[in-house]
């Protein structure tokens, strides 16, 4: 099951990893994401949720901490209206699938969803709806698969053994 986390427009990355826990480890930032917007995310969000934004999902400043938060919370994926540049690119980087479409608002919170990036479509089991999404290219998706763009970059680069 991947529930919905559904929050509005310009969710930003102070709000996602919060500037004064910054200086603490990866865990307990986590422990405060979203903590302003819905203070029980962090503790109740499970492994494969689904966080759905409004517009301009992840502005602010570059802090890729906004995402590793999300990811060390087990967040699944995260899909918007839109995304700040940024957020996105860091997003796949660290190997979390960030799904586009205009048709979020028809997402509530709490309903079961099951995601497809590269046939861009998002199914609401909970509602039976199939709502559309931008397709994410095979690049991306291998980004996703890899858990990040360092792991797959590790992979790749492998030494081979006995060699």
């Amino acid at each position: 099951m991947s529930r919905a986390w559904v929050f509005g427009d310009n969710i930003d990355t102070d709000q996602l990893a919060p500037g004064l826990h910054m200086k603490g480890s990866l865990a307990e930032l986590s422990r405060h994401c979203l903590e302003l917007v819905d203070p029980a995310f962090a503790s109740s969000v499970r492994p494969g949720d689904v966080v759905v934004g409004g517009r301009n999902f992840g502005m602010g400043s570059s802090r890729e901490q906004a995402v590793q938060a999300l990811r060390h919370l087990g967040v699944g994926a995260v899909v918007a209206r839109s995304f700040a540049g940024i957020f996105f690119r860091n997003a796949y980087n660290l190997g979390l699938l960030a799904l586009v479409s205009d048709q979020v608002g028809r997402i509530r919170p709490g309903d079961d969803l099951a995601l497809d990036g590269r046939g861009g479509r998002i199914d609401n089991r909970t509602t039976g709806e199939s709502i559309a999404c931008e397709l994410v290219p095979d690049h991306l998706m291998a980004l996703v698969q890899a858990g990040g763009l360092v792991p797959m970059l590790e992979r790749r680069f492998k030494p081979a053994k006995g060699g």
